[in-house]
């Protein structure tokens, strides 16, 4: 028996989906009150790529899927590398619950991500690593899973793990949400990364000292849905001795999806003081330090379009443009970061069964230092998915 999961957990079920999880889920029974469900997908990868300037080694996660921040730049020579795994392989436990008349659900969801790698000499082993655990309850959500900063439903399907990297906030914390229709409130967990006075790293800090807020709003048509967001965090940095400083950072994300019979675009504008983390797999620092020890807050922008065809039953492809340009005071910065990304993917994806898809992905990358040094990155990617 097969259950529609979004029936699962009412009223928050648009904030629980993760990347690429089929729509179903395959019943495992009742323990007592409660219903548990067990789904996920197998998902095998080969991926082919070749850098303008220079090499990613081994082990390195921009061999697995598109990480911005890491397109060689400034190399001397052209290199390629071919990768084959089932990393992305996944699986997820849902309960469902009635406790007088409300539910009370929980969800647990873990893949093979986790760095650093496995070892690709012998057995090519990974460690299985959390990605959503969390309990709900009459419109609460406790514990870790999307940021609500993001939204799920805006993002194209791709065959990189996620594709338009370059513009998408993507992060998975703990929190505190609460939901009422449309509109929702999270109190999530903070941190901070830093761009040392005139470059030279990342420092992550750990030193908030409250949460990071996010208010948003959800509207949906028939056929359009739409969501808005506001982010208002403190940046915070104490090493101890000398360095005691915060900031304060905001942020907007708009977000949506249009369909039209069985096409549809996908869209996100995201901007905003001290992004950092937020956006891009942490492109760009939330903030630097000047001369004086203070934090500074690093402005970005940045917005991806998503087109999906449907041939026919059988067959689909979807476009995907993404950038972000990054506003560095290269005074404190130096010239050394990142000043721009941006990337193209597009796909073909065959249906050999409603529960199992074959289909490869071209995809072209960008990445530009405020040196004006830049190098790109061309990459196939084949996959084949079965969902259960």
């Amino acid at each position: 028996m097969r259950i529609d999961q979004t029936k699962l957990l009412p009223g928050v079920a648009a904030a629980l989906l993760s990347l690429s999880l089929p729509a179903q889920a395959l019943s495992l029974g009742k323990m007592g009150e409660t219903d548990v469900w067990l789904n996920g997908y197998v998902k095998f990868d080969t991926i082919i790529s070749d850098y303008s300037d220079g090499a990613l080694s081994a082990g390195n996660l921009g061999r697995d899927f598109y990480v911005p921040s890491l397109t060689p730049v400034g190399g001397v020579s052209e290199s390629q590398t071919v990768d084959m795994h089932a990393r992305q392989t996944r699986f997820a436990l849902k309960t469902s619950t009635d406790v007088n008349g409300s539910k009370l659900g929980t969800y647990i969801e873990m893949d093979f991500m986790a760095t650093p790698n496995g070892d690709e000499r012998i057995s090519n082993s990974y460690s299985p690593r959390l990605r959503h655990a969390f309990i709900t309850y009459d419109g609460w959500l406790f514990g870790q899973t999307w940021s609500t900063f993001m939204n799920v439903g805006a993002l194209p399907e791709t065959l990189d793990f996620i594709g338009s990297t370059d513009a998408t906030i993507f992060v998975r914390q703990s929190q505190i949400r609460y939901t009422s229709g449309g509109f929702q409130i999270a109190f999530e967990n903070p941190e901070t990364t830093v761009t040392p006075y005139t470059g030279g790293g990342r420092i992550v800090t750990d030193d908030n000292s409250t949460p990071d807020v996010v208010l948003r709003y959800d509207f949906k048509s028939d056929n359009f849905s739409f969501a808005a967001a506001a982010l208002i965090r403190q940046l915070a940095y104490n090493d101890g001795a000398a360095i005691d400083t915060t900031e304060t950072s905001t942020g907007i994300s708009l977000s949506g999806k249009y369909s039209f019979g069985s096409d549809d675009i996908r869209f996100v504008v995201n901007s905003g003081s001290g992004l950092g983390r937020y956006i891009g797999l942490n492109v760009a620092n939330g903030a630097v330090l000047d001369a004086n020890n203070e934090l500074n807050a690093i402005d970005s922008t940045a917005w991806f379009i998503g087109y999906h065809h449907q041939w026919n039953d059988k067959w689909r492809s979807n476009f995907t443009y993404s950038t972000i340009e990054i506003d560095n005071d290269t005074a404190l910065t130096g010239t050394a970061v990142t000043s721009n990304t941006n990337s193209a993917h597009i796909n073909f994806i065959y249906s050999v069964t409603p529960a199992l898809s074959v289909g490869f992905e071209l995809a072209h990358a960008n990445r530009e230092l405020e040196s004006n040094a830049d190098g790109s990155m061309d990459r196939f990617q084949f996959s084949a998915k079965l969902g259960f």
